[in-house]
């Protein structure tokens, strides 16, 4: 479908899309329905089935889409820049001013938990959004070794995959309690660990 529309028509679904994703996020997904989405985007029923045919699951993907793309959005340009201790550090807080802001719910999460064991594609969107997570990580810290801010052996896969389990842990327990403590915790230890791999006191 996305790729025969007009650029009015990439325009509208966008629009859909983008109304559908606050409804979202105010009402739940289990309770958002057409109808609010509708409502709330000024579309009516047959223009939304010209988008999404599939109905509210397809529209529901494409929101999901959405928000993974905003997970990393929300983070530039401090993720695409990442090579100066300074830029790690700027990147870190707007990571954890992300999740403070998003507090205890997690509309990403919440629509992969809805659609996900129906919907094959919304695996789909979660797997690349880490790879693509992961691997701006990587860049970063390749970018830190060219300049001389790391050693060439570390294991630069390795450190990127785990400093995102970090994240991911902390924004996990961050949903359960409210509370961004684990979140900090993880990214300035592994920041920290990061910075004792160069050799050069803090």
């Amino acid at each position: 479908m996305q790729g025969v529309l007009t650029p009015k028509g990439q325009a509208t679904r966008a629009r859909i899309v983008e109304g559908a994703a606050e409804v979202v996020r105010e009402l739940g997904v289990g309770m958002a329905t057409l109808d609010d989405i509708r409502a709330r985007t000024g579309t009516s029923k047959s223009q939304l089935f010209h988008y999404f045919p599939g109905g509210k699951d397809a529209l529901l993907l494409a929101v999901a889409q959405y928000e993974a793309g905003r997970v990393l959005e929300d983070q530039q340009p401090h993720l695409g820049r990442l090579d100066s201790w300074e830029a790690w550090h700027a990147w870190r807080d707007a990571v954890v001013e992300r999740y403070e802001l998003q507090g205890d719910f997690c509309p990403l999460g919440a629509l992969y938990q809805h659609i996900g064991r129906s919907t094959p594609g919304a695996q789909a969107i979660v797997t690349e959004l880490m790879r693509e997570w992961q691997e701006s990580l990587a860049a970063g810290i390749r970018a830190m070794q060219r300049n001389g801010h790391l050693p060439l052996s570390l294991n630069v896969d390795e450190a990127a995959a785990a400093l995102l389990a970090g994240i991911q842990g902390g924004v996990s327990i961050m949903l359960s309690t409210g509370q961004s403590t684990h979140l900090r915790a993880a990214l300035d230890w592994w920041i920290a660990r990061l910075h004792a791999a160069s050799g050069v006191a803090r």
